[in-house]
């Protein structure tokens, strides 16, 4: 591993440690200022470092750029909420249950998860038996098709815990209408129907999900979900997540769902990373190998650590028979 001058390590836990403990910039020379912020743009954590870091001591043009990425999250946080209102505008007129998930609900509800965090699309959470009144409700409000690939749209509506992603004409904005938690091929299954009777209320017409759910979630789309990309942030969240809500009857609703290990292991590694440390065992020390993979550049390392997590993300989330018709169907595509 590349050392920058102070001889600390300039991967991801790099990162970890001055989150962790904020005090830990104060040793940081040059070399490891710079592989701090390229760490933190990279894993999208620029905004969080930055808040995090409000108060230290550090270079001038260090100051500059976490200013900058605090000035820049503040105009995100802004379009996150209007787009959450624009589409419980939208949607009113149904009468139905509308839950946000991940980072806008998270500045929605002002919870620490949300201080600084990076937000890119608008996800909700619907009922599925509304989905096709949830549609055309959207569409009419202006909102487009990015996928037109007929293979892509059908795929979507028949496996994915999600409608095909949707993108406003005017306002270029993303929003990903979800049904459940996990793609309907994975081998678990988690209750949709107890996710939304248990929302938490935030305004009229707007909603996020229970306290224990949040963290569910957040593990189940670390783990469960995908190739454990972003995840140092993700980590972060059930980090701060734990400290909002801790973890009063998490194990239960965990079990309910059928995710107590994925979220089991969502805690020890979060711990390992943000809190007192934890006891590891070898899946979650590799899971800690991939999540921390940079250089002191930002750019991706460990490409064979990468390569397994990617092949395990599909591995779990379809029977080996369609993954393969998916993975020959999708290259061919590619080919033409």
């Amino acid at each position: 591993m590349a050392r920058p001058m102070n001889g600390a390590v300039s991967d991801g836990w790099l990162l970890a440690r001055v989150m962790r403990t904020p005090a830990e910039a104060a040793t940081l020379d040059a070399d490891g200022w710079t592989a701090l912020l390229a760490i933190a743009r990279a894993e999208q954590m620029i905004g969080t470092l930055a808040w995090r870091l409000q108060g230290a001591a550090m270079p001038p043009a260090v100051a500059r750029i976490l200013a900058d990425a605090r000035a820049s999250h503040d105009h995100g946080r802004t379009l996150a909420l209007w787009e959450a209102e624009a589409a419980r505008r939208a949607l009113a007129p149904l009468r139905i249950p509308v839950v946000l998930l991940k980072g806008t609900a998270f500045v929605a509800a002002g919870l620490n998860a949300g201080q600084g965090r990076s937000i890119g699309d608008l996800d909700i959470l619907v009922p599925h038996a509304h989905l096709d009144v949830v549609e055309q409700a959207l569409l009419a409000a202006g909102w487009e098709w990015v996928k037109p690939d007929p293979y892509d749209d059908a795929y979507y509506r028949r496996w994915m815990h999600e409608l095909p992603p949707l993108i406003h004409r005017d306002r270029d904005r993303m929003i990903d209408v979800h049904h459940t938690i996990l793609p309907l091929t994975a081998l678990v299954t988690p209750d949709a129907d107890a996710l939304l009777a248990d929302a938490m209320p935030l305004r009229p017409g707007l909603a996020m999900l229970s306290r224990a759910d949040v963290i569910v979630h957040a593990a189940a789309h670390l783990f469960a979900d995908g190739d454990l990309a972003g995840g140092m942030r993700n980590l972060w969240d059930v980090h701060c997540l734990l400290d909002d809500y801790g973890v009063e009857g998490l194990v239960e609703r965990a079990e309910h769902h059928g995710l107590a290990d994925a979220v089991s292991r969502a805690v020890r590694l979060a711990a390992a990373l943000y809190g007192d440390g934890a006891t590891l065992s070898p899946g979650d020390r590799l899971c800690l190998r991939r999540v921390t993979a940079r250089d002191s550049w930002g750019r991706a390392t460990r490409p064979f650590t990468r390569l397994g997590f990617y092949i395990r993300s599909h591995w779990i989330r379809m029977p080996s028979a369609m993954l393969a018709r998916h993975l020959w169907t999708k290259w061919r595509g590619a080919a033409r």
